[in-house]
C-alpha cells in the first residue's frame, strides 16, 4: 500500500477550469471517500488518480513518485467501476485473472492468487461461471477480486454500488468495508450517496463545483460542518435551515418564532442561518410545531412539520400519535444548533 498526495489539481477543458485547485492527502492504509453531487468533480478526479484523464496543472504522487504523466498500467492501481466491466465471453476465474494473464504470469500463480481471492469474497463456488449466470452482487464481487489478485499500492472505486438495489447496497458497503480491514490497502471511493460516505469512510471528502468544500472524519463533518453546503450535504433527513437574526438573546426567525440560541453566539447585525439537525428538535417544550406529514418507520417516527414559517423536519423516538394539522410542542438542543453566516455560508463559531 501508499500514500496519495493530491498537489493544486486543476482541470480545464479549453478555457474553462471545472477543477480549482484541488488537495487532498491520504495515508497508506486509509479508506477515503470523495462524495459530493452530481457534476462535483469526484469521478474526474479519481480519473486522474487513475491515469485516465489528463491534469492541467498541479501534481498526484502515489508514494513518492509523481506520477501525472505515468500510464494507468504503470501507476500499480487497480479500479472497480460501476459498470463491472466484466468479459461475457470469460468465467468468473478468467475474469479475475485476466490483468495477471496479459502480464504473462503462468496459469499456476495466476490460480494462487484467484483461488485464496474467491475464498475472501465467497465466490469459489462459482468460479467456473460467466458473468451472465451471476447476480449483480455476484458481479461486483467478482469485479473486486479481479483487482484483488493484482496486489496493487492503490484500490479505486467508481459508484460501484449504484447499479445495485439498496438491499444489497447495504450488504455490498459491509462487504467492502470487511475487505478494506482485512487488506489494509490504501482505498479511494467515489459516491454520491452520503449514507454510503459516513458508513465506510475512514476520511471523507467532501466537493462542490469542482472544490473540496470540507476534509474530515465522518462525525467530525456531521457535528461540526465547515459551511451551509457541507451541513445540508451531510446528514439524512438534512439539516433544518431557519433565516432570521438575533434579538434580544435569542434567534428570531422571519416568521418570529424565537429559538435557543446555542453557547456562545452573540448579538451580530447580519443575517443568519439557523441549523438545526432533525434529531435535535424534540418533543416537549414551548415552541408550536405544525404538523404536515408523519412518517412511522418503527424505530422512529419521521415529522414533517412548519416550524416559524419554516419547514422542518424532525426525527422522535417516541410514538406520535398527532396527525397532520394538529400542533405539539417542542424543544431544540441549543448545544447542538449551528449559526452560519447567511451571506457567505460559512459556520460561525460556536
Amino acid at each position: 500500500m501508499a500514500s496519495v498526495t493530491i498537489r493544486d489539481v486543476r482541470k480545464s477543458y479549453g478555457a474553462v477550469e471545472v477543477m480549482h485547485g484541488v488537495s487532498v492527502d491520504i495515508d497508506e492504509g486509509e479508506f477515503v471517500v470523495l462524495v459530493g453531487p452530481s457534476g462535483c468533480g469526484k469521478s474526474t478526479l479519481l480519473r486522474m488518480l487513475a491515469g485516465l484523464e489528463h491534469i492541467t496543472a498541479g501534481q498526484i504522487l502515489i508514494g513518492d513518485k509523481v506520477v501525472n504523466d505515468l500510464p494507468p498500467k504503470e501507476r500499480d492501481i487497480a479500479m472497480v467501476f460501476q459498470n463491472y466491466a466484466l468479459y461475457p465471453h470469460l468465467t468468473v476465474a478468467e475474469n479475475m485473472g485476466f490483468s495477471l494473464k496479459l502480464k504473462g504470469v503462468s496459469r499456476h500463480e495466476i490460480e494462487q492468487k484467484v483461488t485464496p481471492a474467491a475464498e475472501i469474497l465467497g465466490l469459489a463456488h462459482l468460479l467456473d461461471r460467466y458473468p451472465r449466470q451471476l447476480s449483480g452482487g455476484q458481479r461486483q464481487r467478482v469485479a473486486m477480486g479481479r483487482a484483488i489478485v493484482r496486489d496493487p499500492q492503490v484500490f479505486l472505486f467508481d459508484e460501484p454500488l449504484s447499479n445495485l438495489d439498496a438491499k444489497l447496497r447495504v450488504t455490498m458497503r459491509t462487504e467492502i468495508k470487511n475487505l478494506h480491514h482485512r487488506l489494509q490497502t490504501t482505498t479511494v471511493y467515489v459516491t454520491h450517496d452520503q449514507i454510503e460516505a459516513m458508513t465506510m469512510a475512514d476520511k471523507i471528502v467532501v466537493m462542490h463545483d469542482g472544490r473540496v468544500e470540507q476534509i474530515g472524519a465522518p462525525l467530525e463533518l456531521y457535528d461540526r460542518p465547515a459551511n451551509l453546503f457541507v451541513a445540508g450535504f451531510i446528514g439524512s433527513p438534512a439539516m433544518n435551515m431557519i433565516a432570521g437574526r438575533i434579538e434580544g438573546g435569542a434567534f428570531v426567525s422571519e416568521g418570529g418564532q424565537r429559538l435557543p440560541l446555542p453557547p456562545g453566539a452573540h448579538a451580530g447585525s447580519g443575517k443568519l442561518i439557523y441549523g438545526a439537525r432533525p434529531e435535535a428538535i424534540t418533543l416537549g417544550g414551548d415552541i408550536p410545531l405544525t404538523i404536515l406529514v408523519t412518517e412511522p418507520t418503527g424505530a422512529e417516527t419521521h415529522v414533517v412539520g412548519q416550524l416559524g414559517g419554516t419547514q422542518v423536519t424532525c426525527v422522535f423516538r417516541e410514538r406520535l400519535t398527532a396527525g397532520p394539522g394538529e400542533i405539539v410542542n417542542v424543544a431544540i438542543d441549543a448545544a447542538a444548533v449551528h449559526l452560519f453566516d447567511a451571506e457567505s455560508g460559512v459556520r460561525l463559531s460556536n
